[in-house]
């Protein structure tokens, strides 16, 4: 059995709790943003050569027809000065007024949410570029502890040198005893030397 699902108006605010939007007739409200948009769209289109060209045409027509048009048919006189046109620019341009007051309001507000927003992005990126500042100085800091290729060459010829005396020193207070540990002694000699000349090589040939 499919479940109702309860329908939503346009309107319908979502910030409001549920409580406060129950009502039990509910009542009808238009929607400020689709008014303004409204507003927008008649002061954009006041603002095109098309409106400057049709209210040319109309007052042109309008004069025309109440001068030159049948007398029976004519609803605004010339000898009063086109009373009734006169009315109509008045009304044209009271609201006019407004209209584009409206417009250049909601222009504004989206301005100001732009320039809020373009602030924030710069805070962020500006965040962003002293954290990657710190990060580079840290690792130039840390960079300048690490031991270098030229250091660890240096010990490690120091290191084959002492391997090498010690090799070529006899044991001091008693004789070697049998050809087994001289073999055992010069193997457990030469085994650290052969790995620290391969270290040196590979050192080398890197660099």
């Amino acid at each position: 059995m499919a479940r109702n699902s309860p329908t939503r108006t346009p309107d319908a605010r979502l910030d409001a709790p549920k409580g406060l939007r129950t009502r039990v007739l509910p009542a009808r409200r238009t929607s400020r943003d689709r008014f303004g948009r409204g507003t927008e769209a008649i002061a954009r289109g006041m603002g095109t050569p098309w409106f400057l060209v049709i209210l040319t045409l109309f007052v042109l027509l309008w004069i025309g027809f109440n001068s030159y048009g049948p007398s029976n048919l004519r609803f605004d006189s010339a000898a009063i000065g086109f009373t009734a046109l006169t009315l109509i620019l008045s009304l044209q341009a009271s609201y006019a007024a407004p209209l584009i007051l409206l417009a250049q309001n909601r222009q504004d507000d989206r301005d100001r949410v732009q320039i809020e927003q373009d602030r924030q992005r710069a805070e962020r990126n500006l965040a962003d570029t002293e954290y990657l500042a710190r990060e580079v100085v840290a690792l130039r800091l840390a960079m300048q502890d690490m031991a270098s290729k030229d250091f660890i060459r240096s010990e490690l010829r120091a290191l084959l040198e002492e391997l090498t005396a010690a090799d070529d020193e006899p044991p001091i207070g008693r004789e070697p005893s049998g050809g087994a540990s001289t073999s055992a002694t010069g193997r457990a000699t030469r085994a650290p030397r052969a790995e620290a000349k391969r270290t040196e090589a590979k050192l080398t040939g890197s660099a």
